[in-house]
């Protein structure tokens, strides 16, 4: 099984999402989004496979969103995408796919993993 974590360590709902995939027999590809952020058609992708609009990946208590100036329409995908990438700190944290079957969620609840594993 091919997993994908978008991780933050700092997160404590990231860091239990990424203990039940080890708890379940999973080593995922960890991606610290914060470091390594994922590009505007990754975003795009990653929406998609969770069948949801980008600005549903945002973050939108963080200080970041609030105070953007530069923000673009919310329902420009592309545009929206393109900004996530400068600001990673407002992604949704973890997205966690499930490479095979081309489907993800993001582990809010953590526990919300495990249906990737049950496929």
């Amino acid at each position: 099984m091919m997993i994908t974590i978008y991780h933050n360590p700092r997160c404590s709902k990231s860091r239990k999402t990424l203990e039940i995939l080890r708890g379940a027999g999973a080593e995922p590809v960890i991606v610290e989004y914060l470091k390594n952020p994922p590009d505007a058609t990754s975003i795009v992708h990653l929406a998609t496979l969770l069948g949801v609009a980008v600005a549903d990946l945002l973050r939108r208590n963080e200080t970041e969103f609030r105070d953007a100036t530069n923000l673009p329409p919310l329902d420009d995908d592309t545009a929206l995408a393109a900004w996530i990438e400068e600001h990673p700190k407002v992604l949704q944290r973890p997205i966690v796919v499930n490479e095979e079957i081309q489907q993800a969620v993001i582990g809010r609840p953590p526990e919300t993993v495990l249906q990737l594993l049950e496929r």
